[in-house]
């Protein structure tokens, strides 16, 4: 027994085989037991370790302190009056605690509570031996850190560190009020709970699943996340409203087979069409990794046949053990012309570049220091509409391409080769030309200089392409072609700096003036059939190009020089750009003279003049534009302009304005902002929803306007409900597929916080449609168990 001036005063002891030796001996043996640990050094680490390995927790000490502390040496140890025991990441309190050392084996009786890594229970009586963390605890209260989830049960009996059942187990994550009569907004009941926290999972028995008192999912056996680990089960089913296919509702089962492989398969009943079978795959190696999506419904009632899609993803490196060999597959297919109609999520899901267009692509590429090769097979599938027929893209089957560069020539030159061999097919109908080989090759040679403050790059190219047709041209009968374009241009720059200020800012401003000089002489193509070639986008990207064309069947003939001047201010502190301006113009010195079908070839001495401008000046402004500007007409051919305010956390509203004269005019307006900032309720917003006293509305969505036609396009309006332990979403969306039709759906989502989430996927149409959609409840890292360290 301890003298009666230790009882007196708080105890506290590390009971490791010196500190049971101070137990025993009294206060002499305490004051050696204080001093010796001074003599040990602390080792610096850049943070607190979260978790504990198997292998050193046996040689853990244990700590434990209280109002009075008796016991025998290497046997028992007894701590009466705000007892505490810690042992690594496991804390025991209670108002008496036994421990026995050989057992392990602690019991805890009046006001209970342990501390397992941040998860807490509360509750009149306790044993369990702490290591291995088996034991009970009766009628306890806990709460859980990954989530904040919390309940009450009549027992729990801990298996081991990561797995326990709880028996007569309510869960929820709702926070709790302090008002008398409150009870939580959805609660989980449930007879037994099973908690595995190395598999981050819960199973419930006999669950029900009550919304504002209202049992709305009852189910004999429920296997939920407690973090988004993966674990195979069915996933929440997913209800919806469509205008083409009715009411649609998914019950998805998710398979997860190994940890770098995982299926889902998600059948859908939809009320006017049938069942829908859906599947995903998904596989991750070192050396390659792929997705395969595939549907298949069979006998559709409203289009009285079958329906199927496919989209695989593969991408390989290594194949075969070759190094530097590569494989890249993309491939889509639908089962018939409507099928973008019926179903356009799915469609643009599978990868799509446009609705209507689905291009089955593969590749093989290899390359070995300045050397690469690709081997490719393109196809493409045109969803055709009898009232707005496409014409149909070429299919490349095969194309064979070889590249060659090398930097470091002697005398400072610079070389690049490239050949390219591609067989072209399609339907010679709708195209009206024939079919054709192309082999095509370009030879590169420039030498640049360059500097702090300048750069000059000549460059000389050579253009050569031989045609093989499968049938005579209709312009002149023949059955081959061929033809050799050289190209000079010369491009040169400076860049002036001076330190500024502006607005109380120190900045740093450039001035860029830039000259691009290009002459290709005429070599007559007109009559070639075109595949691959379309007029580049004007920008400032591609203004100061030598060829106005991309792709190999046109090269156009220049004599042009391109001016343009471009002025940039940068932060001082952080070399950040905060401004951007630019002008550039070319000047044609002779008529252009090759052109593409249907089009007429450029006379104008002076192109339109190409303007921009950026402003980052303030973190939650942002704004970008490009016009293009013709000065003998005084308007703007085409333009872009674009604006966004993102003044903090789900607070984003994006603007944008397109203009393409005489063909289409449309603005583009997305959104997600607190509708609770209208009436100045903003100071609520620390983290959505968070116990502060009531929930927060958020109007969420985008439309794109045509101007020209007077009309909405696309529409997706909705709003969010954040109320702390629940959050409520119903969106409506519109999106037009041809001049007269349009698909409408209607979305709805209830998610409950740290559980499930029922209804339609909202959060992911938000995603891919509103700029910057901020998730309400987006966790980045998971909390620290020091977060809640008592």
């Amino acid at each position: 027994m301890l003298s009666p001036r230790s009882r007196a005063r708080r105890a506290r002891f590390a009971l490791t085989p010196v500190a049971l030796v101070a137990c025993a001996l009294g206060p002499a043996a305490q004051v050696w037991a204080q001093q010796a640990p001074a003599e040990l050094a602390l080792q610096p680490s850049p943070r607190l370790r979260e978790t504990f390995p198997p292998e050193v927790r046996g040689d853990l000490p244990t700590f434990v302190e209280g109002g009075n502390v008796s016991g025998r040496t290497g046997l028992e140890t007894v701590i009466e009056g705000d007892a505490v025991l810690r042992r690594g990441d496991t804390i025991i309190r209670g108002d008496r605690l036994e421990y026995h050392q050989p057992e392990d084996l602690a019991r805890a009786r009046g006001n209970v509570r342990i501390n397992k890594a941040g998860n807490t229970y509360e509750g009149p009586l306790l044993e369990m031996k702490v290591d291995a963390f088996q034991g009970f605890f009766d009628q306890p209260r806990y709460r859980f850190l990954r989530n904040g989830a919390y309940g009450q049960a009549d027992r729990v009996d801990f298996i081991d560190n990561d797995r326990s059942v709880v028996r007569n187990a309510t869960y929820t994550t709702c926070q709790r009020e302090p008002e008398s009569g409150w009870s939580p907004a959805w609660i989980l009941t449930a007879e037994r709970l099973n908690l595995d926290n190395e598999s981050e999972t819960g199973v419930a028995y006999n669950a029900a699943l009550r919304f504002f008192g209202v049992p709305i999912l009852p189910i004999p056996v429920l296997s939920f996340p407690l973090t988004d680990k993966r674990k195979s089960g069915f996933l929440p089913p997913t209800i919806g409203v469509d205008s083409v296919s009715g009411a649609e509702v998914t019950v998805p089962y998710y398979w997860n087979i190994a940890p770098n492989r995982d299926a889902t398969f998600s059948p859908t009943v939809m009320s006017k069409r049938g069942l829908d079978l859906g599947g995903q795959f998904r596989y991750l190696e070192n050396s390659y990794s792929g997705q395969l999506d595939a549907n298949y419904l069979p006998d559709d009632q409203l289009r009285d046949r079958d329906r199927w899609s496919y989209h695989l993803r593969h991408d390989q490196a290594g194949v075969a053990g070759v190094p530097g060999l590569g494989l890249n597959l993309n491939l889509n297919r639908v089962s018939d012309d409507n099928y973008w109609r019926d179903f356009t999520s799915r469609t643009t899901t599978a990868g799509s570049l446009t609705e209507r267009l689905l291009a089955s692509d593969g590749v093989l590429s290899w390359g070995a220091g300045r050397f690469s090769m690709t081997a490719r097979a393109l196809k493409w599938q045109t969803l055709q509409d009898p009232q707005a027929l496409i014409v149909p893209p070429y299919d490349r089957l095969p194309q064979l391409v070889g590249r060659y560069t090398r930097q470091e020539l002697p005398g400072g030159f610079a070389a690049y080769a490239e050949t390219d061999y591609t067989h072209f097919r399609s339907d010679r109908v709708l195209n009206n030309q024939p079919n054709a080989q192309r082999a095509y090759t370009l030879a590169q040679l420039s030498r640049p200089w360059q500097a702090p403050g300048w750069f000059v790059i000549p460059k000389l190219q050579l253009h050569a392409t031989q045609y093989e047709f499968d049938a005579p041209l209709l312009a002149n009968g023949r059955t081959s072609a061929d033809r050799s374009v050289p190209t000079a241009s010369l491009d040169g720059g400076l860049v002036f700096e001076r330190d500024t200020a502006l607005l109380g800012r120190n900045l740093i401003q450039t001035l860029e003036p830039r000259a691009f000089y290009v002459y290709t002489p005429f070599r007559e193509q007109n009559f070639l059939p075109n595949y691959d070639s379309a007029y580049n986008d004007f920008n400032f990207a591609t203004i100061y190009t030598e060829n106005a064309f991309g792709g190999n069947d046109r090269i156009a003939d220049n004599n042009l020089l391109t001016l343009g001047v471009s002025t940039r201010f940068l932060a001082q502190e952080t070399g950040a750009e905060l401004a951007r301006f630019g002008i550039a113009q070319r000047l044609r010195f002779k008529d252009q003279r090759v052109v593409l079908p249907g089009t007429p070839p450029v006379t104008e001495r002076l192109s339109d003049v190409l303007l921009g401008a950026s402003l980052n000046w303030d973190p939650r402004w942002a704004f970008d534009s490009t016009v293009q500007y013709n000065p003998k007409t005084s308007r703007s051919i085409r333009s872009t302009i674009g604006a966004r305010y993102n003044p903090g956390n789900y607070r984003v509203v994006s603007a944008a304005y397109r203009l393409q004269r005489g063909f289409s005019e449309q603005v583009d307006i997305g959104w997600q902002w607190p509708i609770n900032d209208l009436w100045g309720d903003r100071g609520r917003d620390l983290g959505p929803g968070r116990g502060q006293g009531g929930g927060r509305w958020y109007s969420v969505g985008r439309v794109n306007v045509s101007l020209r036609e007077r009309r909405v396009v696309d529409t997706i309006i909705g709003v969010e409900y954040d109320a702390c332990c629940w959050i409520g979403r119903v969106l409506l969306e519109r999106l037009q597929y041809s001049p007269n039709s349009s698909n409408k759906r209607i979305l709805f989502q209830i998610e409950f916080i740290g559980f499930t989430r029922l209804g339609t996927n909202a959060l992911g149409t938000l995603r891919d449609n509103i700029p910057r959609y901020q998730f309400l409840r987006e966790q980045v890292d998971p909390p620290s168990r020091f977060t809640n360290y008592d």
